[in-house]
């Protein structure tokens, strides 16, 4: 295998496949590695079927699209910022900025054709919609300092990454607010646990260089932290579904999800390499699962 393809990779064979600079800047927007996107996408997709709307679909495909490329813009700005922590980590030293395969001059023009179909996105947007999506430009700027300043930088990613359940809401309705927020705050610390389970690769490199996470300060009660994040998860969710449905039978809708998530806790194991990551992966289908709620509970 060629050693500039990470060994995360979920593409190996198609990343390999391509020539030197295409197959680094795919790996800079990690389009190898498409969980990150799905990730990503689908609090949009709680945001558009919560509203009640039906399936939306045309707005989902630019969503969709607006969630490959602003993801990918993230990485390439964070690969840019972190440069210099990524040489020092094992997993990351072989990202194309890191190993200086690519320049950073080539990585912002890079970062700047993923931004300009970022904005053909944005343009499909009313206003409201548009000037939410964007708001998260200050937070998604600071997010690569956050890992020097707090032991929690996965609650900032929450924030980022789940943006787009804001976006995807004002898109169609300017109302229950309350009800946004609830959701919005599960989200997050959905996103707290996942992330953390996630930093479990890094945890013996991110303690030698100064990087922090949650998972080296949950350090030997990551089961607990992750299980307590968890449960905040499905609790905000539940109180966002009650405020908009106040209907035991619409909580009902959460079990599918909810049990998802009792099994990552359930199963995840530190000391095993793979572990983690397929753990983390798996919340491609937590997500799934969340859709299909929304959208039974916004539809019914």
């Amino acid at each position: 295998m060629n050693n500039s393809v990470v060994p995360d990779s979920e593409h190996r064979g198609l990343v390999e496949r391509l020539p030197q600079l295409p197959r680094d800047l795919a790996q800079l927007a990690r389009f190898d590695r498409p969980i990150g996107w799905w990730l990503l996408f689908w609090p949009c997709v709680f945001g558009v079927w919560l509203t009640g709307a039906g399936w939306q679909l045309p707005l989902l495909g630019w969503l969709l699209l607006g969630a490959i490329a602003m993801r990918g813009a993230g990485c390439v700005y964070n690969d840019i910022v972190d440069a210099d922590l990524d040489r020092k980590v094992a997993r990351t030293a072989a990202r194309p900025v890191a190993s200086g395969r690519v320049s950073k001059k080539a990585a912002w023009a890079w970062l700047l054709a993923l931004c300009l179909i970022g904005l053909a996105v944005l343009l499909q947007l009313r206003w409201q919609a548009q000037i939410v999506a964007l708001a998260s430009l200050a937070l998604v700027a600071a997010y690569p300092f956050m890992k020097r300043i707090t032991w929690w930088p996965q609650a900032w990613l929450g924030m980022v990454f789940n943006w787009g359940l804001l976006v995807g809401w004002t898109q169609l309705r300017f109302d229950n607010w309350e009800v946004l927020a609830s959701i919005y705050a599960g989200c997050i610390c959905w996103v707290v646990g996942y992330d953390t389970i996630y930093a479990l690769q890094d945890r013996e490199d991110d303690a030698l260089v100064g990087i922090r996470s949650s998972a080296l300060r949950m350090g030997d009660r990551v089961h607990a932290g992750v299980g307590l994040f968890y449960a905040a998860t499905i609790s905000f969710w539940g109180l966002g579904i009650w405020l908009y449905r106040p209907d035991w039978l619409a909580l009902l809708a959460l079990a599918p999800v909810g049990l998802h998530l009792m099994w990552q806790v359930a199963t995840l194991d530190p000391a095993d390499p793979t572990n983690p990551l397929e753990r983390f992966r798996s919340n491609r289908w937590a997500g799934a699962l969340m859709a299909a709620a929304c959208f039974v509970v916004g539809n019914a």
